[in-house]
């Protein structure tokens, strides 16, 4: 049969067909025992997985995932609290293909409910589009004329917020910082402009003037009172262009971690502002790749001290 059948027999695509007979001696010499063998010792791994094998770093793992770790943060803290310790070091896809891959037996199944995307096998991450809340706001200011010291991240003062939604018109406001990505978010009773911009001011004067100079917020009519925001607090509000959400990354990041708290299609009125202040805090203690693995916290510490 000419390969193209085969694969549509088999419900594969023609070129993992193709590759599958080309690696092992073509169409003539192919055999099924023979390639299934030399597949098998093809994957062999004579080392054993050192999840299996180190008792220390296991438990590290286990107990870093119980609290809502990303592998890759628990192997980044690994290396940074153990520097000169290579066995205490484990890499993070040795974790995820301990979790996903359950012949290896190192990782109990259980432990993937505590992984931020809830699936059975890795995939890429596609981004998410937003078609509601949308409309013209009065005087807005465009994010394209956010000043340039904005976009490099380096003061610690920017911000970017948005609302996450749950069932029956809940919602909270979320906040994250671009330069130290320390979170903040608010219960807010609905999403009406007035009370979402009342329960920003209450949540601005929690920082220093000098940590909140600016923030970034989607098109969502919830600011259409930006103005008395600003005058309130005295700090500058940037709109982003339609449907980009990439243009708040720091916050459209923080808004996926907070769904393995706040599911969708979830009431979250149930939540007291001093359980959005728990989850906050569990989120500024996880260490962060792109802070070379320190904490928001410590970043937010360390620039509340800078200025005295």
């Amino acid at each position: 049969m000419p390969l193209r059948a085969i694969a549509l027999q088999l419900h594969r695509s023609p070129s993992t067909i193709s590759r599958e007979v080309q690696r092992n001696g073509g169409i003539d010499a192919y055999r099924a025992n023979e390639s299934d063998a030399a597949a098998w010792k093809r994957t062999h791994r004579p080392k054993r997985c050192k999840l299996r094998t180190n008792a220390f770093v296991r438990r590290a793992v286990i107990r870093k995932l119980q609290d809502r770790w990303a592998p890759e943060q628990i192997s980044g803290w690994l290396k940074q609290r153990y520097p000169g310790d290579e066995s205490k070091h484990v890499s993070h896809e040795t974790i995820y293909k301990s979790l996903f891959i359950q012949a290896r037996g190192a990782l109990k199944k259980e432990l993937l409910t505590h992984l931020r995307t809830q699936r059975t096998i890795r995939r890429s991450k596609h981004a998410t589009q937003k078609h509601q809340g949308l409309g013209q706001i009065t005087n807005m200011v465009s994010i394209r004329k956010r000043p340039a010291s904005v976009e490099d991240r380096a003061p610690p003062e920017h911000w970017e917020g948005d609302l996450i939604a749950g069932s029956k018109n809940t919602y909270i406001a979320t906040l994250a910082e671009r330069h130290t990505r320390y979170v903040m978010l608010a219960k807010v009773p609905n999403k009406e402009t007035e009370t979402v911009i009342n329960a920003l001011i209450k949540q601005s004067k929690k920082l220093p003037n000098e940590l909140y100079k600016s923030l970034t917020w989607d098109r969502g009519k919830e600011l259409a009172d930006h103005q008395r925001f600003s005058l309130a607090t005295n700090i500058k509000v940037y709109f982003c262009d339609p449907h980009s959400p990439w243009q708040r990354g720091s916050n459209e990041n923080i808004n996926g971690l907070l769904r393995k708290y706040f599911p969708k299609s979830t009431d979250l009125s149930v939540h007291s502002q001093q359980k959005l202040n728990a989850v906050a805090r569990q989120l500024n203690e996880r260490p962060r790749k792109t802070l070379e693995f320190e904490t928001p916290a410590e970043k937010s510490n360390a620039c509340v001290a800078s200025i005295g």
